[in-house]
């Protein structure tokens, strides 16, 4: 794929590429702020009339049998993995990832994704009941009553994605809602969607009936509302910010959309007085590393035994001058860029606030030395859980440490949040871990580890949103639940 600028005008709707009605805008690359192309800018009658082609497509797909649909699952994940070469570029154009995170996380998960959901499905789809004895009612006659708990595909399903992970979010959700026998339109998000038009354009090409797969993007909010308030759309999937799910959720209502809904974090790690420190800062460290703070679930609040706290920032001190920042496409830059100049000009808005309220900054990113990109360095500010950098999700490379004196002043910490997406727990009694894991309200808990099972169920409590995904949960999180009763 060239790095030239590229056009790309226009939108997959049923079956067909068509011209956005709202023409093109600019996508910028955030390492160099120069244009990577143009993408289309759809209207809300472009995503009225995807809806509507998802719609159509829906009794065939849905009828299509689990072996046919697991070999164009298979096909896409082929053809994703044949075209990771050209989409690699682009990605990093677009996104600022690093090379390391492009390449190990970026394009390859999105082809992992089609792949795990290549497979039938019927054995957690129907799940059969334990027959029951009934006597006689005025109602009905007795016998053994037997069931079914049959799971139906939702319908329509608006995928929505954050700008993070453009093609491993969207793949999470695409493949789960396929394989349960949806049709889907798909909206990326506006800052870096030319790799999902990539994806639609691959998947298209593998043999997707029309209309099962439709894409549309757009600069603005209003094709997106336009899919949330559609009676055509059965279901929103979205992952991004708060401030948006909580409008999807009171837009969905009108029309009772089932919704998954994978928002903010602010995750706590929490070191007790005999953790092993090392391997504390390895996972509180991403924050930094791990592309650039903008993930979910980065630990970004270190709560930490009083006993640990000196040791900790040491650490931290002394790991952050080895985070080169810069080029995404030098092997050697652990820190790319921040999304776009507004997203730079909050993170360092959040660290000037953390000094007006009294934090320490002891490391401060805010000068990196580079004129050009928005570049954001490895920050530590050692303060408390009411400042608003510990309480807001800030989506770049901060830390807030907070000391904590017992276990359950530290839970406590841990819990004081509108967040409870991913936390984290770090002992050497990997018992007492475990006990406090079960404390943290978080939806999921690492302990002593960064590293995650993809199978687990993964979503939120609290304002980090509703339902899971993941594994075979995904399948199910894009199905209805039905009961079939009958006599024997």
């Amino acid at each position: 794929m060239s790095t030239e600028p590229r056009n790309e005008p226009n939108l997959l709707i049923d079956g067909e590429w068509v011209p956005a009605s709202g023409g093109t805008y600019e996508i910028i690359n955030p390492a160099t702020e120069t244009v990577v192309g143009h993408a289309p800018n759809a209207t809300a009658d472009d995503a009225l009339a995807a809806a509507r082609a998802a719609k159509d497509a829906l009794p065939a797909w849905s009828a299509l049998s689990a072996d046919d649909r697991a070999s164009l699952m298979a096909k896409a994940a082929d053809a994703i993995r044949a075209k990771a070469p050209e989409l690699l570029p682009l990605v990093i154009a677009e996104t600022g990832a690093t090379l390391a995170v492009g390449s190990g996380m970026q394009v390859p998960v999105a082809a992992d994704r089609f792949n795990r959901y290549a497979r039938d499905f019927r054995n957690i789809l129907q799940t059969p009941l334990p027959p029951q004895t009934a006597t006689a009612t005025p109602l009905a006659p007795g016998g053994v009553i037997s069931g079914l708990v049959n799971r139906q595909p939702v319908g329509v399903v608006a995928c929505i994605t954050s700008y993070n992970f453009p093609m491993v979010n969207m793949a999470g959700k695409v493949a789960p809602a396929l394989a349960a026998g949806n049709t889907v339109v798909v909206k990326p998000a506006p800052q870096d969607p030319l790799a999902i038009v990539e994806l639609a354009r691959i998947l298209d090409g593998v043999g997707f009936p029309k209309g099962v797969i439709n894409m549309i993007n757009s600069s603005g909010p209003e094709a997106g509302a336009a899919l949330v308030d559609s009676p055509d759309v059965d279901m929103v999937s979205f992952t991004g910010s708060t401030l948006v799910g909580t409008k999807i959720m009171e837009a969905g209502g009108k029309t009772m959309k089932r919704l998954l809904l994978e928002l903010g974090g602010k995750g706590a790690a929490v070191v007790l007085e005999d953790a092993d420190v090392k391997q504390a800062l390895t996972c509180i460290a991403s924050t930094w590393a791990f592309h650039s703070g903008q993930i979910c679930t980065a630990p970004t609040r270190a709560v930490v035994h009083v006993s640990k706290v000196d040791e900790v920032i040491a650490g931290l001190v002394q790991m952050a001058p080895y985070l080169q920042v810069g080029d995404p496409n030098d092997k050697k830059t652990k820190l790319g860029p921040l999304i776009s100049a507004a997203q730079r000009d909050r993170v360092t808005a959040h660290i000037d606030g953390a000094v007006a309220e009294g934090g320490e900054v002891v490391v401060d990113g805010r000068a990196t030395g580079l004129d050009t990109g928005f570049y954001v360095g490895p920050t530590l500010i050692v303060g408390n859980n009411s400042m608003t950098c510990a309480q807001e999700e800030i989506f770049g490379p901060v830390i807030t440490l907070i000391p904590f004196e017992d276990e359950d002043e530290g839970i406590a910490i841990a819990n004081d949040s509108d967040f409870g997406l991913y936390d984290y727990v770090f002992s050497a009694d990997t018992g007492r871990a475990f006990n406090v894991a079960k404390r943290l309200k978080a939806g999921h808990v690492g302990v002593n580890t960064a590293q995650r099972n993809h199978e687990a169920p993964f979503g939120g409590f609290k304002m980090s949103g509703v339902g899971r995904d993941g594994g075979d949960f995904g399948v199910l999180a894009y199905t209805e639940t039905q009961s079939i009763i009958w006599s024997a």
